[in-house]
């Protein structure tokens, strides 16, 4: 009986070791990984130069929606998160379900918008732009679902880090797909594609329309095309007709004038669709 107690503890002891070494381990991998990803964020706006844009165009005002404070981030190409800033006073100045919702939409204007010079459409496509197509019976059905948060990387940290330099969103791929307006992927001046925008913490509108005017600002909206009628990846107000129609989005009134902030907006930089 005693031998038997005695194997039992020893096994008991090894199957720790090895837990131990494995959680160890998995630590370690994921810190290398973080390590490698958050290197890339080279070609994008610093978290200074991100909030000073978000800063200037909220405090300018005329964007339509509550005037609320927001939260902005962006990603690379690989989905990372390079920065995440508000304008507020302080974390809790705008809503705080809105952070994890402006990379979602950074990380889905991103990954599915394309570089020029590619077969198909090589343009972008903006969180605005994929409203209708993704509501029942039409032809991106579900794609909300496809790629969701990552919840670990969402929620983990020390929350008054969050919207910091090192906010614990950076280096991590959060994911999600989000499907109304206030995310925009990014073109630098030669026209190459380098992530994507995400801006929330009003009307859907009104964030499409703040993020629009960041992008403009960092000189990032240089869009080899785009399926609205201006060929760029702006909102697209329903109703409308033929390919537009497909990818509409409801307009936010009574607040404000959605529509018309819109078609004022500064036009894009196209850059020809071949390099």
């Amino acid at each position: 009986m005693k031998n038997q107690l005695k194997t039992i503890s020893i096994k008991r002891r090894w199957l720790a070791v090895c837990l131990v070494a494995l959680l160890g381990l998995s630590g370690a991998t994921r810190a290398a990984a973080d390590s490698d990803n958050s290197s890339s964020c080279t070609k994008l706006p610093s978290h200074a130069q991100l909030k000073s844009a978000l800063q200037t165009v909220v405090a300018l005002g005329s964007n339509g929606g509550l005037g609320n404070d927001m939260w902005g981030t962006v990603v690379n190409r690989d989905g990372v998160v390079c920065a995440v800033v508000f304008t507020g006073a302080d974390r809790g100045s705008q809503w705080l379900g809105s952070r994890v919702i402006s990379a979602q939409k950074a990380n889905t204007a991103n990954a599915f918008s394309r570089p020029r010079g590619v077969i198909g459409f090589a343009g972008a496509l903006s969180t605005a732009n994929l409203f209708a197509a993704v509501q029942p019976g039409g032809s991106l059905f579900g794609l909300q679902h496809s790629n969701p948060v990552d919840a670990e990387a969402a929620y983990q940290g020390n929350a008054a880090n969050f919207g910091q330099p090192n906010d614990p969103l950076v280096g991590e791929k959060v994911g999600g797909v989000n499907v109304f307006g206030g995310g925009l992927a990014l073109y630098n001046p030669a026209g190459d594609f380098i992530g994507g925008l995400g801006v929330s913490g009003d009307t859907s509108c009104a964030d499409h329309i703040i993020a629009w005017k960041v992008r403009h600002g960092l000189n990032l909206d240089n869009v080899p095309a785009g399926i609205s009628v201006t060929g760029d990846d702006n909102i697209i107000f329903a109703p409308s007709s033929g390919l537009q129609a497909a990818f509409a989005h409801p307009n936010c009134a009574p607040v404000g004038d959605p529509k018309a902030i819109a078609e004022a907006l500064p036009k894009t930089h196209p850059i020809g669709p071949n390099p």
